[in-house]
């Protein structure tokens, strides 16, 4: 425990470095800065960098770099040193407030969906003060925000923080209407991302050229066993396992991130990380590190650790579960059930403002999830489908449905339920089961969103969570101002807005066919494939709603969804490329190999006797042969399709063809590798297999 505390955050210049390293009006400033957004002086930039130089210096770095989110995906740094020159041809170790505040990366190289283009390659990154600067890998990191030159937003953390902006406003003007909130000057969403993640042994993995160019495996025919013993759950880790998540825990506390719970995940070599929940923007960061540092402490246990969606067919996938919620700064979630009338009234009108959100933003939370690599995922294995809908449980619902119906609730306290006038019936946290099936679950004093991909930045879905239930929060606010009887306006608003959007609402299987049919009779969207879902990103309500709380312009929005297209396309693309060129050079001519030698088998046992039966390895060779022939005649017929996908211009309609043509045409192809290879001699595959890959730490 003396080691935990003594390592936590050792790396990170924390509230506890500043105190002591800045002079009182400083530090003062630079919390106000912090915690009520004031803006940041220049003439503290100036202490705060030197004092940043003077730290890092101590912890041996010699660089700087403005961290930043980029629409890659991943996080970019380019490192200068603290070296500065002298006139005696010596240096010292300067770092300027100015070179602390901005940063000037080369803008057209990162994606901006046309907003920068070759000959437009100024940008900015902007030091965000709210999140803690750190070290790694020698230099001091500086988290910053990246916009170009014209003032377009270019990455994720940006629009996140805008989004918490809108939030924090349009829920302190709902929590001025209730006469428990004193002092409460700020309200901010948390999160707590779960991470889940596979590990194998690197060299195994080397050897699969689809893992090493896509993540995923392209080939792979079922194992015989694989998680139908649910024998990998929560089972005991194994030594490499077990060593390697020692190292990330402690590389991840020298960070501060506040990594909790570890456990092996329902898949074979499946597992997975869970932090404390955080505010929104650091707990984004702090997912970006996360990820960037199981890679690297996975190669120093000469394991990979692969973070695709769904690296391996027929077993789970892995998700980034969103558990989120609202936090007052005076300590109080917003989301917990209180215990007095008001309390109690607060929490129902911010309950029917997530249901309101959810149900009429499907398609954003749709599109804030898309990527090739999710849909791979969403629907089988405990990921949710694609069909939005929020699982509350039988308790919760039954109350909702006691406001709306004035009804007593029967249960514990048997009282009619009329907000602000009677005492909601005290239930505690967990009251309900969980259901792993869920989208959008409640699950306790928070909400689980639960269809964000293990690849994904999760500032992406909390961008489109604080907006939408700030949305919701403006249009209460706007009516409950105007009441005259408060108590009876924020009864009827629940009531009427619980009617009207409950129909997002579902307790049951959302694997079964019944829930298909039945969301379909509710109107609610099955957008199943990416490119259904992205181009609804532009349409008129999502540009309006966006720019009314200033986290997207029309222009980003639109530069947006063309990122999200083009890299539906691209991973694809790529995809094919690996799967044409495995085949060509590894499964073909191993297939043709083994035949032949099958085939000089047959020969000499006909040439011994002409009584030994032959047949079933002629039905082999057969078999064999017809496979192999498709597979190769279909290796062509794919590449005449990308050719074609590459004539098309517009990417709403390139994704539809990707998804349509190009991704059918693999899948096809895929089922002749997977039959082949539980006929071919294991010494004649030419890569590992799933029992190879799923087997090989031990």
């Amino acid at each position: 425990m003396d080691k935990i505390t003594s390592i936590f955050g050792a790396n990170v210049f924390n509230d506890e470095v500043m105190r002591s390293m800045l002079p009182d009006d400083i530090y003062k400033s630079l919390r106000n800065t912090m915690d009520n957004g004031i803006p940041l002086q220049e003439d503290v930039a100036k202490v705060v960098a030197n004092a940043m130089k003077d730290w890092a210096i101590q912890k041996g770095a010699t660089h700087y770099t403005h961290w930043f989110q980029p629409m890659t995906g991943i996080t970019a740094e380019k490192h200068d040193s603290f070296l500065t020159p002298t006139k005696d041809g010596k240096c010292i170790m300067e770092f300027s407030g100015k070179e602390l505040v901005k940063g000037e990366p080369d803008a057209s190289s990162f994606p901006s969906g046309g907003i920068r283009a070759t000959f437009e390659a100024r940008g900015y990154t902007s030091w965000d003060p709210t999140s803690y600067a750190f070290i790694k890998d020698g230099s001091l990191c500086i988290p910053t925000a990246f916009c170009s030159y014209s003032g377009e937003a270019l990455d994720k953390k940006t629009p996140l923080l805008r989004s918490m902006e809108a939030i924090n406003t349009q829920a302190l003007r709902v929590l001025k209407l209730f006469k428990n909130n004193e002092g409460v000057k700020r309200v901010t969403s948390t999160v707590g991302p779960e991470q889940e993640y596979f590990l194998i042994d690197k060299n195994i993995f080397n050897k699969r050229k689809d893992l090493v160019y896509t993540g995923r495996t392209l080939f792979g025919a079922k194992p015989p066993k694989g998680q139908e013993l649910d024998d990998h759950y929560f089972g005991s880790l194994k030594p490499r396992v077990s060593a390697f998540m020692k190292e990330l825990d402690e590389e991840l506390w020298k960070l501060g991130i506040y990594a909790k719970t570890k456990h092996n995940e329902v898949a074979p070599a499946q597992h997975e990380l869970a932090p404390v929940f955080t505010t929104t923007n650091v707990a984004t960061d702090h997912n970006q590190l996360t990820m960037e540092i199981m890679k690297t402490v996975a190669r120093k246990h000469d394991l990979a650790c692969i973070l695709h969606e769904k690296p391996f067919a027929n077993l789970n996938g892995s998700g980034k579960h969103n558990n989120w919620s609202l936090s007052t700064d005076t300590g109080v979630n917003l989301l917990e059930p209180g215990k007095s009338p008001y309390e109690n009234a607060q929490f129902i009108l911010f309950l029917v403002a997530v249901i309101k959100a959810v149900d009429e933003n499907q398609d954003l939370l749709r599109i804030s999830v898309a990527s090739a690599g999710n849909d791979h995922r969403l629907g089988s294995n405990e990921a949710p489908p694609a069909i939005i809908s929020i699982f509350l449980g039988e308790e919760l619902e039954e109350i909702l449905e006691s406001i709306e119906t004035g009804n007593k609730y029967k249960a514990k306290e048997k009282s009619r339920m009329e907000l602000g006038v009677t005492t909601l019936p005290k239930f505690t946290r967990d009251s309900t089961d969980r259901n792993r099936t869920s989208p959008f679950a409640f699950t306790g004093n928070k909400f689980e969103f639960r269809m964000p991909g293990s690849t994904l930045s999760v500032a992406g879905p909390n961008i489109v969570i604080n907006t939408i239930v700030a949305e919701s929060l403006r249009q209460f606010a706007d009516i409950l101002e105007k009441a005259e009887n408060f108590d009876e306006e924020l009864n009827k608003l629940v009531v009427s807005t619980y009617k009207k959007h409950k129909r997002i609402i579902y307790n049951g299987n959302n694997y079964s066919k019944e829930w298909v049919e039945e969301a379909e009779k509710r109107g609610l969207l099955n957008l199943v494939s990416s490119a259904d879902s992205i181009p609804l990103f532009t349409s008129k309500k999502n540009v309006e709603l966006f720019a009314r709380h200033k986290v997207f312009s029309e222009k980003e929005i639109i530069s947006r969804t063309e990122i999200l297209l083009e890299n539906y396309c691209k991973t694809i693309n790529i995809e094919a490329l690996t799967m044409n060129r495995i085949v060509k050079k590894d499964i073909f001519p191993a297939v043709n190999l083994y035949m032949r030698e099958t085939c000089k088998n047959v020969e000499s046992k006909k040439a011994f006797s002409a009584e030994l039966n032959t047949s079933v390895e002629e039905k082999i060779i057969t078999r064999l042969n017809e496979l192999n022939m498709k597979l190769i005649n279909d290796v062509y017929k794919l590449e005449k399709t990308l050719k074609k996908a590459e004539e098309i211009t517009d990417y709403k309609k390139k994704a539809t063809f990707f998804r349509n043509q190009v991704y059918t045409a693999m899948e096809k192809m895929r089922s002749y590798a997977d039959e082949m290879e539980l006929f071919v001699g294991r010494n004649y595959w030419p890569f590992p297999t799933y029992g190879d890959l799923l087997s090989s730490v031990n």
